[in-house]
């Protein structure tokens, strides 16, 4: 049986845009940010040669900053890559061992003798999540060693679940790692960064600082739209991420990064095989995202407001980063964008003039094929409207003209008629009237 599931991803057939698909993203992240949805950057990089990187918007609106290619912003998770990478550097000069237990280095935690350099590495501790689980008390962030201050929190947890069981994501795994590299090394978790990965994939614009912004040196803040300016957000003392989450990037320095890393430039296979296998979908501080039927090593991040995400495609040797520090739209929907563009989808620009009320109510409903074995309900939420298929989650519909909707990520064209729709995706069409 065809499901709209299998639809979703189906490699769709290109189409010749008249226009350069490089000016083109331009123009969409242009459009994107003068309609105050969008500050940041984004850098694509086709093997050694990047082909696109530019900067939106400002690193400081209240001053008046620009920002440019160079600018530096706080990339978030994307920190975790950077981590791995050093442990799995260490494993490889037989310092540390994917079986060495945490009671070496952390003994303190709980059941720390059954917690493994590999279970960190995976996220599969039990150890709760420092930030999302809990938070950080005010006496906490005003310690005279805030590091230590989280060490010994995370000391004080009871763990969610037995070592190695499950996955789940907790920055304090990540914590921990950076922890591990100091004491190994003796040196700071910054010089170790700076000597690891940085001198040797010739990065221009990476560090991890303790200290606050400095737009002086081309530093960013982040903003939020609060619906007439760009607001600029409350800055976190960066060792609260730590080797979590507090490394300074650039999207150019990023996607070089990966493709160092992919080369083999900083590590060997068997130590890159370690950081690309899944377990429950996550990696050594790596995951994998479709694009059609392409496939990215990626990673996120989100840190104040900033918003990152960096991805390979090894048969391509292709990589993009994207940093977003005036976040008012989401970044998967950007990429999906950037992405689409790039390789020659139709992508019609997203339009952010509210769907009518009237429109609302004459599409919203559930509507039957003779062509597919499903049902697809049409329906109204927060004033944007949506479209879901029987046993399949929602997803929006972004208003194209007063008949037509599309939902970029899949490919899916809805052209709408009196109680019915054609639903278009990748060169098929598929009648459904309203029951």
């Amino acid at each position: 049986m065809k499901k709209l599931v299998l639809l979703l991803s189906v490699l769709f057939s290109t189409v010749i845009f008249s226009q350069d698909r490089f000016e083109k993203i331009d123009e969409y992240l242009n459009y994107l940010y003068e309609n105050n949805k969008f500050m940041g950057s984004l850098c694509i990089r086709e093997g050694e040669n990047v082909v696109f990187n530019k900067a939106y918007g400002y690193t400081d609106v209240n001053k008046n900053i620009e920002a440019d290619r160079t600018t530096k912003y706080k990339i978030g998770s994307i920190t975790k890559t950077f981590t791995s990478v050093m442990i799995l550097q260490l494993i490889e000069e037989r310092k540390l061992r994917l079986d060495t237990k945490l009671k070496r280095y952390f003994p303190k935690v709980a059941k720390a003798d059954s917690i493994s350099i590999s279970d960190l590495l995976y996220q599969r501790t039990g150890i709760p999540d420092y930030i999302n689980h809990d938070s950080l008390t005010t006496a906490e962030l005003s310690a005279p060693n805030l590091k230590e201050a989280i060490y010994k929190k995370i000391e004080n947890y009871q763990l969610r679940f037995s070592p190695g069981s499950k996955f789940e994501y907790s920055n304090s795994n990540y914590y921990l790692l950076g922890g591990i590299i100091e004491k190994i090394t003796g040196k700071s978790f910054g010089e170790n960064l700076q000597d690891r990965i940085v001198k040797k994939a010739e990065l221009l614009n990476t560090y991890y600082k303790p200290s606050n912004t400095d737009t002086s040196v081309k530093e960013s803040y982040s903003f939020i739209y609060n619906g007439t300016n760009w607001e600029q957000m409350p800055e976190w003392k960066n060792e609260v991420a730590f080797a979590a989450g507090a490394i300074i990037s650039t999207p150019a320095d990023l996607t070089r990064f990966m493709s160092n890393l992919f080369e083999g430039n900083l590590l060997n296979k068997k130590s890159l095989e370690i950081m690309t296998t899944l377990k429950e979908g996550y990696g050594a501080g790596l995951l994998q995202a479709p694009f059609g039927d392409r496939k990215f090593f990626t990673h996120t991040g989100g840190i104040e407001n900033f918003r990152s995400v960096v991805g390979y495609n090894i048969p391509e040797k292709m990589g993009i980063g994207l940093i977003v520090n005036g976040d008012n739209y989401s970044r998967n929907d950007i990429m999906i964008g950037v992405l689409s563009i790039y390789y020659k989808l139709p992508f019609p620009f997203p339009s952010f003039e509210k769907i009518s009320r009237e429109l609302i109510e004459k599409y919203s409903g559930t509507y039957s094929s003779d062509q597919l074995p499903m049902k697809i309900s049409v329906f109204e939420k927060d004033g944007e409207l949506l479209a879901q298929a029987t046993g399949q989650t929602s997803f929006p519909l972004t208003l194209k003209d007063e008949k037509t909707f599309v939902f970029a990520g899949a490919g899916i064209e809805m052209v709408f008629e009196e109680n019915a729709f054609t639903l278009k995706q990748g060169g098929m069409n598929f009648k459904f009237k309203k029951d």
